[in-house]
């Protein structure tokens, strides 16, 4: 009795939200948006981001684990320079092809349920890093633990900004990113002070207790209402938005325009219709920023932290830098959460891409002009071992590597970060939604594991003349570019990241639009009809 009296209202809002003037809808959204004070909808995005604590635990966990293991007494287990960086790197190519199956599992289980999904292999992985008896069981648990980490990646975000409303939606966005660093922090501390005590495999049961927790909260969250609405179960997607919004707001009229889109979008997706501007721009602009976020080197310069510390020599020990490193990319992601919806998407971008190119340019002519008796690279050190050995004599100049980086990270975390994955959710449409977040995904972790597998290694290895570890993609690289790895110093990767911190103002200016305030319905409304004054 209740919902049909509310049908003719319902009705009456739809019809106004597309006749009223600008201003009186305007007007009607932002009192709207005022009246939304359900705790629920965090308790949600909390149960679903445990997922990227897991993850960002998982992304850095061979970075205590590596030292053990190189000098664990057991040969099968044992790490050398030829399968260190093989345990470091796999993880990538386990999140691309998680990413590539949240292309079909997003829109067949929906998002809350490859959420779940993900715990699976992430269990499993944490399992087999806990009971490892070789070096293949590391390997196995690396590669589940990275496919988790890329369901999740591909389906968090996606998850969150259907959950959330406008007004909400770029801090709850941001979140993803706050828990995965949070997770690496976890992690550094744990290793620093766990093992201690304890065994190194108790870090990876340690892994164990989030994957856990995210599936009992998320037993008893909701599924997204637009998806929900895509498979055709209106009343439990109106039940949903209900739970999300709370029984005393208005959320019939907001239920009324996501029903409107998913109409209009009830069919999948077909090859001829990826020629249309209204999908073909948005998956762009996606897996470009996912592209060039990779490219601007953040993934080789969080894995590859300490041993370049200790390579510029770093008044502090690298351990200590590299802790004192990760809170500075929390607390600027916390910044970027709660300014994001104030001071806006792109504005941020432009400030963060900004400041990763003055970092970058930093550390690149620091590497290149600072002698190398000031900047600590030493010959004879592999990537791996150099981590390991005492460090040279320094002087206060060599505070210029750890602010430059600190710099990057925090210049990262403020917007091509958090935004990039916030972005790839807000203006992807509901249609292609599961498959091109799961394509943008792929994107990254395959561009993640270019730079980290060859480029990085290869530049830190022959700096000053030393040789790489001879792994078999090097090897590989070797035969048909023999003089690859011999060609360059550590300077180079950071002039390279400074070139494509550029490009990415120039991205942002020419193809990012402005998102801040805008309900997805509306946003895909711009792409579908090119008229900017859906996001003024």
């Amino acid at each position: 009795m209740e919902r049909s009296d509310r049908e003719p209202l319902v009705r009456k809002t739809s019809s106004s939200y597309h006749t009223f003037p600008e201003s009186t809808a305007r007007r009607l959204d932002r009192d709207y948006l005022k009246s939304l004070h359900n705790k629920w909808l965090y308790l949600a995005v909390f149960a679903a981001v445990l997922g990227n604590f897991s993850f960002g635990f998982a992304l850095v966990y061979p970075s205590p684990i590596i030292p053990a293991l190189e000098a664990h007494p057991n040969p099968a287990l044992r790490l050398d320079q030829h399968t260190a960086p093989w345990f470091g790197s796999v993880f990538t190519l386990g999140a691309a092809a998680g990413g590539l199956s949240t292309m079909l599992l997003n829109d067949c289980l929906g998002r809350k349920l490859s959420i779940m999904f993900s715990a699976l292999p992430s269990a499993l992985g944490y399992a087999l890093l806990a009971g490892a008896q070789g070096f293949w069981m590391l390997l196995l648990g690396r590669v589940l633990t990275g496919y988790a980490g890329g369901v999740t990646s591909a389906s968090i975000p996606v998850y969150i900004s259907e959950i959330s409303h406008p007004g909400v939606r770029g801090m709850l966005g941001a979140c993803p990113q706050i828990m995965a660093v949070l997770g690496s922090l976890v992690l550094y501390a744990l290793g620093k002070y766990l093992w201690l005590v304890l065994d190194w495999r108790w870090l990876a049961v340690a892994g164990e207790v989030p994957v856990l927790a995210m599936v009992l909260l998320l037993c008893f969250m909701p599924n997204s209402p637009r998806f929900l609405l895509s498979q055709g179960k209106e009343d439990e997607a109106l039940d949903s938005l209900c739970w999300l919004r709370g029984e005393d707001t208005d959320y019939a009229q907001e239920y009324e325009q996501i029903k409107d889109s998913v109409r209009k979008q009830s069919r999948r997706v077909s090859c001829a219709e990826l020629k249309d501007p209204f999908l073909y721009k948005p998956i762009l602009i996606a897996g470009g920023m996912r592209f060039l976020q990779q490219l601007s080197g953040v993934t080789c310069i969080l894995v590859y932290l300490q041993p370049i510390f200790k390579k510029t020599s770093v008044i502090l020990k690298p351990e200590y830098d590299a802790a004192l490193v990760g809170l500075v990319r929390l607390s600027s992601v916390a910044i970027a959460a709660v300014s994001m919806d104030k001071a806006g998407r792109k504005i941020l971008l432009f400030v963060s891409a900004g400041v990763m190119l003055v970092s970058n340019l930093t550390m690149g002519l620091y590497i290149h002009f600072v002698p190398a008796s000031h900047n600590g690279t030493m010959a004879n050190t592999t990537l791996v071992s150099s981590a390991n050995l005492p460090a040279e004599p320094t002087n206060y100049i060599t505070l210029i590597p750890l602010l430059a980086t600190m710099f990057f990270i925090m210049g990262y975390a403020m917007g091509w970060g958090p935004i990039t994955w916030l972005l790839m959710s807000e203006i992807l449409p509901l249609k292609a939604r599961g498959v091109a977040s799961g394509l943008c995904v792929v994107v990254s972790w395959l561009t993640a594991f270019t730079l980290t597998q060859f480029f990085l290694p290869a530049v830190v290895g022959t700096a000053r003349g030393v040789s790489p570890p001879q792994s078999p993609l090097h090897q590989l690289t070797a035969v048909f570019c023999p003089t690859f790895q011999n060609a360059f110093g550590l300077e180079v990767p950071f002039l390279f990241f400074a070139v494509i911190s550029a490009g990415n103002i120039l991205f942002t200016g020419c193809c990012v639009p402005e998102t801040k305030g805008r309900s997805l319905e509306q946003i895909e409304a711009f792409f579908r009809t090119g008229r900017r004054s859906f996001l003024r």
